[in-house]
């Protein structure tokens, strides 16, 4: 979510990151429009107040770097900002009002938030030199926590993976995003399917517009109508009102009807009609009223099933169907089952104001073997549960309380034994690597001892 100037220092492949910078506090009053004058022949600040101003960012195009203007004043305002924006990749540099670098507790703290700090009056020379630097760190950062490029990992919507499905699947919402047409999003329940359905709409034409979502499995079938096309007041005993439907609140924007499959026969046409006329009634109006929006539908039955068994209608059906998305489960990910482990642990952690956690080679091992029948739901739950509920910074497989039932082989007839230890030896190796060899930093980040750590080296005959 990243260029040295010297970028041949670099894998030429890495990905590029806009040269943009996040800057907040530029309104205390030490900043100085001109001290900052001279980077904008490389750089765009783009001014942000709070966390979410930078989250919204990021969907549209992420961003390596941040600048923090530092002052007496907004301090401690600016560490809590920095403290809920913890799970990014972005690299702050601070800036700090003249007689802050003398307080013990205030290098303390950007020590642990900032890439790196610099004192009024700036040397702006220096400082291109250091959002350079930044930047190239921030990208490599970004590789290790999403596994590729930040474009193809928005984690801001929980979409974090590198396997060739998920790759395949952030390519599709890129083109799909560009043209204005219905979208049918398939996949099991709990794959992510309006996480999917909200990137389409954030990278659109339609992303000023409003995003509406509504599960046609959740309301009881005499409501649905009135919920998708609103109602005038009088039109039914209850109706004391006029109510704006959810296709009519999102004019100008994107609908998401989840769980399509489960919309009543009956009033499928009405949703037909919405598609080939752009025109909805409010029920107890004999109004036609035009609506400019765009359907995306989701659902995790088969809808060509249901077509041939007559409960869905088959002109919606590919009215509906003009681009598909599917996503695939969970288990079938591979790696991407750790790599989103690790994400929801340290995004919890973060949330939660819980200390830093990390997992037992064991508790990886038994996260990469489960099953997992919810899908990411199931493991965003489970991984919350243990980050909040376990004792101590590492969690085991207790921690996790998967059960043993849905415990997989992975296809190639190994034993559970041999997965798992499969999984250790990788774990053990991907650590090592991360930290050039160093037998102590492995086993912090492994949550083991020295010794520990160097028996595992043993029974799985690594060598550092």
């Amino acid at each position: 979510m990243m260029n040295l100037d010297s970028r041949s220092c670099f894998d030429q492949n890495l990905p590029v990151l806009s040269r943009k910078a996040y800057i907040f506090g530029k309104d205390n009053e030490f900043f100085l429009e001109g001290d900052l004058s001279a980077l904008k022949d490389e750089w765009t600040l783009l001014p942000v107040r709070t966390p979410e101003d930078v989250r919204q960012s990021v969907r549209r195009r992420p961003v390596g770097l941040g600048i923090l203007c530092l002052g007496k004043k907004n301090a401690q305002d600016a560490f809590r900002f920095l403290s809920e924006l913890s799970d990014t990749c972005i690299r702050w540099i601070a800036l700090l009002e003249p007689g802050m670098a003398d307080q013990r507790d205030i290098l303390r703290q950007v020590g642990e938030n900032c890439f790196d700090f610099h004192r009024y009056p700036l040397d702006p020379e220096r400082l291109k030199m250091t959002l350079g630097h930044a930047h190239g760190m921030a990208r490599i950062d970004c590789i290790e926590s999403n596994g590729g490029d930040p474009d193809e990992h928005p984690e801001e919507f929980d979409m974090v993976g590198s396997s060739p499905a998920m790759l395949e699947c952030f390519r599709s919402i890129r083109k799909i995003a560009g043209v204005d047409a219905c979208v049918l999003i398939t996949g099991e329940s709990g794959t992510g399917k309006e996480l999917v359905a909200r990137a389409i709409h954030e990278r659109s034409k339609r992303a000023s517009g409003p995003f509406v979502t509504l599960n046609c499995g959740a309301i009881p079938a005499n409501l649905i109508q009135s919920e998708l096309f609103g109602y005038e007041k009088g039109a039914f005993t209850g109706a004391h009102s006029r109510k704006i439907g959810h296709i009519e609140a999102a004019n100008h924007g994107t609908i998401m009807l989840d769980e399509i499959g489960d919309m009543p026969f009956e009033l499928q046409v009405n949703l037909l009609r919405v598609l080939q006329f752009g025109k909805i009634q409010r029920v107890g109006s004999p109004v036609e009223i035009p609506v400019d929006v765009r359907i995306i539908a989701a659902t995790h039955i088969d809808l060509e099933k249901a077509c041939r068994e007559g409960r869905f209608r088959e002109d919606l059906y590919y009215r509906l169907h003009v681009l598909r998305l599917s996503l695939p489960p969970l288990r079938d990910r591979g790696s991407d089952i750790t790599l989103l482990a690790r994400y929801f642990c340290k995004r919890f952690a973060a949330e939660y104001g819980a200390k830093a956690k990390s997992y037992s080679p064991e508790a990886l091992a038994e996260i990469q073997s489960y099953s997992w029948p919810g899908n990411v739901r199931e493991l965003i739950n489970k991984i919350k549960s243990a980050v909040l509920m376990s004792d101590g910074p590492v969690i085991f497989p207790a921690d996790l309380q998967l059960g043993k039932v849905c415990l997989r082989t992975d296809g190639s007839g190994k034993t559970l034994r041999e997965i798992r230890e499969s999984v250790e030896r990788e774990t053990i190796r991907t650590a090592l690597q991360k930290f050039g060899n160093n037998v102590s930093r492995s086993a912090r980040e492994l949550g083991v001892t020295r010794t520990t750590l160097y028996d595992l080296l043993k029974k799985h005959n690594l060598s550092v």
